[in-house]
């Protein structure tokens, strides 16, 4: 009946990948047409915001020019100079003179009215006062920006600040940090440029594809309608859909197989749970400097009724899916105590080190198990090390309070495999970790000219400057074991040594290596 449920189970996941291609076609061009439009949005962003800060730049630097003003005010020189400085300067329609509160004279002449200028409306960070909604009598009317500075004041037309050229169902604002629009192109929605004040980069939501790029007091936001990328999706859709459909045939075969194989292999995995299948060999650790061995590692093994043996990394990943990864943990915990009982409780310098899924780490859950199987064997908590490799560490909070419950209940914990997986340098220096194994791939790179040959020293010196202890997995060359004992490293293990052996090979290998 199980075997009948896991076949329908498989065939009902094959129906189902049939349409998984189709629809990733389907996404993927969606998401390829938005990503072209959204990159496209965001030089345009850049170009018009270099734009805007060129014309700011050229207008403080028109305003600087007459501070401290060398010639008196509004006379001929005077005149003459702004006249010069207008012309000369391409983002500046106009520049006067302001004092007391009134202008006195512009490039274009002394002003014989009396003509009230107010205070700016807001400052740029480089000092600049800036109103964005003058309507001057020298422009007709017109809007204009004005930068004033001191006592001198230039006009802007707010064009300038949108100088770009784009299609018209694409609209641009340029924008000061105070929220005020200087310039816009195609009448953007304001409430839109609003809500993307703040923002950086690209993005989308179910109307609109937009780029928001901030600058020094400025920020250009371009904003497209979704119904422009039409005809680009149309042209995705072309070239993708079809690569769906054909793959749609090779899918069907392959969930089937994949999914027969591993919901098979789930349920060899529950009996084999049951009926306890699964033994440790020990992976004898040894001491590089003395060669003494100071402890194993517990590799759980399993072996099916008909003698056939399982690799660890066939039924393992299989067994976290399923949810059985954490009664094979307490059957290894089970037959390390009972293998190795006699050996530690003679001997309080050796050690095993036991590895650790992701969950375990995650709950702690382990510990207290750990606890009660220890209970009245006088095997010592420091005797029992904890292993976790790199996955366990994906939620850090989670993993610091699991590992500091072990380390105050006695037991070291290592990282294995580092080097591998998620974590860095900032993860070791949050966890409060006892020892660092340098995982096998790094090790066979010594003396060699691969590429990642120089990590396994950055690797030592990590865990040097974090008091940690190092153990080198996989030493297979007695070339590799001295460079790893020059640098210092304290334990390797390795078939330069020993391989996995049965608990009684195991303590057999263990009294020959034994400080005498």
């Amino acid at each position: 009946m199980r075997r009948n449920r896991i076949i329908i189970l498989g065939v009902l996941a094959a129906i189902a990948g049939v349409a998984a291609p189709i629809t990733v076609a389907w996404q993927w061009s969606q998401q390829r047409a938005v990503a072209a439009e959204q990159q496209r949005l965001h030089l345009l962003a850049r170009h018009a915001l270099m734009r805007s800060e060129r014309t700011f730049r050229d207008a403080s630097n028109a305003l600087r020019s007459f501070e401290p003003l060398m010639e008196a005010p509004c006379s001929q020189a005077h005149i003459q100079r702004m006249r010069r400085t207008t012309v000369r300067t391409r983002s500046v329609d106009d520049i006067g003179y302001v004092e007391n509160g009134l202008l006195k004279c512009t490039s274009s002449g002394i002003e014989h009215g009396i003509i009230k200028v107010s205070p700016p409306q807001f400052l740029m960070g480089n000092g600049m006062g800036v109103d964005i909604d003058l309507h001057p009598i020298v422009s007709g009317g017109k809007k204009m920006v004005g930068v004033a500075y001191l006592s001198h004041k230039a006009l802007i037309d707010p064009v300038r600040f949108a100088d770009v050229i784009t299609d018209a169902e694409i609209q641009l604002a340029v924008v000061a940090a105070n929220g005020a629009v200087l310039g816009a192109l195609h009448e953007p929605d304001p409430e839109l440029v609003k809500g993307l004040m703040g923002h950086e980069g690209a993005g989308s939501d179910a109307n609109a594809i937009y780029a928001v790029v901030p600058g020094d007091g400025l920020t250009a936001i371009v904003i497209e309608p979704r119904s422009k990328l039409e005809a680009r999706l149309r042209n995705e859709q072309i070239v993708l859909l079809p690569l769906g459909l054909l793959f749609a045939a090779l899918i069907v075969a392959g969930v089937v197989w994949v999914s027969r194989r591993r919901l098979s292999l789930l349920g060899e995995l529950k009996l084999a749970v049951e009926q306890r299948e699964f033994f440790v060999h020990y992976q004898p650790i040894i001491a590089l400097d003395t060669g003494v061995c100071v402890g194993a590692e517990a590799l759980i093994r399993w072996r099916r009724p008909d003698g056939s043996m399982i690799r660890p990394d066939l039924f393992i990943p299989v067994a976290e899916e399923g949810g059985l990864i954490l009664p094979i943990t307490d059957q290894v915990i089970d037959s390390v105590i009972a293998d190795m009982r006699s050996a530690l409780v003679a001997d309080r310098a050796l050690h095993i080190a036991i590895n650790l899924c992701a969950s375990d780490i995650e709950t702690g859950r382990v510990l207290d198990v750990l606890e009660k199987s220890l209970a009245g064997t006088g095997i010592e908590a420091q005797q029992i090390w904890l292993e976790a490799t790199e996955r366990g560490f994906i939620n850090l909070d989670a993993a610091r309070v699991t590992i500091e419950k072990a380390r105050a209940r006695g037991h070291a914990v290592a990282i294995d495999d580092f080097g591998t997986g998620y974590s860095s340098l900032s993860s070791l220096q949050n966890l409060p970790l006892d020892a660092l194994k340098i995982d096998k791939s790094f090790v066979d790179t010594i003396a060699t000219d691969a590429a990642t040959s120089s990590v396994t020293p950055h690797i030592i010196d990590m865990a040097r400057t974090l008091n940690m202890q190092i153990v080198a997995e996989g030493i297979e060359t007695q070339a590799q074991a001295d460079y790893l004992l020059e640098r210092q490293v304290e334990f390797g293990q390795g078939w330069l040594f020993a391989k996995a052996l049965p608990a009684a090979e195991f303590l057999a290998f263990y009294e020959s290596r034994r400080p005498r």
